[in-house]
């Protein structure tokens, strides 16, 4: 027998990011996933039952889903119990061009909820609001505003949030650790090996690991990291292109310039003279 999952897309092609309220109308849903983007969910009223990877969890307001991009979920919401809430769409290109550090450690500490519990809190509320409302409209200051949304609704929800444990969980797995190394204090080196090591693994063993999480090798998590740790020194630093590609582990910067035009479609030089 075979067994077509559906693949459904909520997002707007040309925006990176999507808030919007929770529809109303949403009761019984299909399996399906999500394969292009991460979506966060927090309903403020509403009964049932909301299942993510085969994990069934109770609906009870107020409450926070999030679903990874690999994740397969459902709802089974009660016919008698009006939702209501907003569902906000987070695509990896919106982090690509953010160069807020501090809002990545924050996405990575957010995103490993799946599901939580919130303590009655307006300012959630409100900040979930003002993403939809900010969501609406579309200038100049649109990203840096919703940069800014997006880092005090996850600070919040680290402060009120009472998660759901998993059986077996494990509250550091390779890839958080992977993750949270690569955020850390220390300059990012272009090395998986390096990594590995740290982590008391095989390179081999990190990029399964890394598919796993994300569908993506360990170097291309390690690129990400690179690049956006070229664009900060870049964008604020007087460093030169050779002082940035010594920092960042690369031996020769004329690789460093053609890995960095490969993943950002710029040299470096031409990312510099965009920036002032």
């Amino acid at each position: 027998m075979s067994f077509n999952l559906t693949i459904k897309d909520k997002s707007e092609h040309s925006r990176f990011l999507k808030a919007a309220p929770f529809r109303k109308n949403t009761r019984k849903t299909e399996p399906h996933k999500h394969n292009s983007y991460f979506e966060l969910v927090y309903l403020s009223a509403g009964r049932g039952y909301h299942t993510i990877d085969n994990r069934r969890y109770e609906v009870r307001p107020p409450v926070l889903f999030f679903i990874r991009h690999e994740q397969v979920h459902h709802w089974e919401l009660d016919a008698g119990a009006e939702p209501d809430g907003y569902v906000v769409i987070l695509k990896k290109a919106f982090f690509e061009q953010s160069m807020d550090g501090e809002l990545k450690k924050l996405l990575a500490t957010v995103s490993r909820l799946t599901c939580a519990y919130l303590e009655e809190n307006p300012t959630i509320h409100q900040l979930f609001e003002l993403l939809a409302r900010e969501n609406a409209t579309e200038n100049d200051q649109t990203f840096s505003m919703t940069e800014g949304l997006l880092k005090a609704l996850f600070v919040k929800i680290v402060q009120v949030a009472r998660p759901v444990v998993e059986q077996n969980h494990r509250p550091a797995d390779l890839y958080q650790a992977f993750t949270e190394l690569l955020a850390g204090d220390q300059p990012v080196k272009n090395n998986v090996a390096h990594y590995a090591a740290l982590l008391n693994t095989t390179p081999q063993n990190l990029n399964a690991v890394c598919r796993k999480a994300v569908d993506r090798p360990a170097a291309g998590v390690l690129a990400e990291s690179i690049i956006d740790e070229a664009r900060r020194l870049l964008a604020y630093t007087d460093n030169t292109i050779a002082e940035v590609s010594f920092a960042l582990s690369f031996k020769d910067p004329s690789h460093f310039v053609k890995y960095f035009k490969r993943h950002t479609g710029h040299t470096p030089q031409a990312f510099r003279g965009m920036q002032r």
